[in-house]
């Protein structure tokens, strides 16, 4: 092993906190494509937390590229519908994030914020919004993707109802979604954004055999219940966010405060201090797509 590449942390399911600066790895190294790591009957898959704002994207340009190839990733999806100033996604925080090395990004509840998401609804096949939005909305709540050279994959895009905006019933909707994707894929991936814990580890529950893995966003704060079920399924029930942490869920702290002391009107900036990328790392299996292991991931920004 050469010795200025860092040796990559054993994958037993716990926390992990990869803080390599940039010059543990090599300039040649840099050079490799990431589809040449990749193991056959293995699939990598990094899933990325709430982007919020320029904190969030910056620190996704600077160590996606990175942990692509610390890991061999070959999938990374993240969701990026706080990317724009802390609110919604536009077309160009999107292809900041794409060419980042993100593959697919998702989004929940802020997906209206900014006019110009239509323009990716419309447009952006990498782009997915609820699944749960009733017919007839613009844009894709799934997507089989068939990456060259590497195993097809599918992602699902789901919003929860509870404390969240009512839209169709996400238990109902799932079902039947799932059966078609697993006709062309058996390695999903499943974007739970959802407030309550008990909403988001039921629908893991019932979709325990049938996915590969149920990574909840929204809350933006990193739960510690990373699990495999029984079915092969794994469960996070919340991802963390990917942004400022020195923070209020990635907002500026005083404003904050204010609004809870005052009840008045603030105007919620985003923050700057402590950069981390919040996430997920998976190891499955791509003939039957059972994760075979799952670490919460908390990288700072160099």
């Amino acid at each position: 092993m050469n010795p200025r590449f860092p040796k990559t942390p054993p994958n037993r399911g716990r926390f992990t906190d990869f803080r390599f600066p940039l010059s543990a790895f090599p300039p040649s190294l840099l050079l490799h494509k990431p589809s040449q790591l990749h193991k056959l009957g293995v699939v990598k898959l990094l899933f990325i937390g709430d982007i919020v704002g320029e904190p969030g994207r910056r620190v996704v340009q600077t160590l996606v590229p990175l942990l692509r190839l610390q890991h061999g990733l070959d999938v990374v999806v993240a969701n990026g519908e706080n990317s724009a100033g802390g609110s919604g996604i536009t077309p160009k925080t999107a292809e900041e994030i794409f060419s980042a090395g993100v593959d697919v990004i998702t989004t929940g509840d802020h997906l209206w914020d900014q006019k110009e998401v239509s323009v990716l609804l419309e447009t952006e096949p990498r782009f997915l919004r609820p699944l749960n939005y009733p017919p007839g909305t613009v844009g894709q709540g799934s997507r089989v993707f068939r990456p060259a050279g590497k195993p097809p994959f599918a992602v699902v895009n789901l919003q929860g109802r509870t404390f969240m905006p009512d839209l169709d019933n996400p238990f109902h909707v799932i079902q039947p979604e799932v059966e078609r994707l697993r006709a062309e894929t058996p390695v999903i991936l499943v974007d739970f954004h959802a407030e309550a814990t008990s909403e988001k580890i039921a629908l893991a529950r019932m979709l325990d055999g049938k996915v590969s893995a149920v990574i909840g966003t929204h809350t933006h704060v990193q739960t510690a219940d990373e699990q495999i079920f029984a079915g092969g399924t794994a469960f996070l029930c919340d991802a963390g966010f990917t942004g400022p942490h020195e923070s209020v869920l990635g907002r500026e702290i005083e404003p904050v405060i204010r609004r809870f002391l005052t009840l008045t009107p603030q105007r919620f900036e985003v923050a700057k201090g402590r950069v981390l990328l919040q996430g997920a790392l998976l190891d499955l299996d791509e003939t039957t797509g059972r994760v075979r292991a799952i670490q919460r991931v908390s990288e700072r920004l160099p």
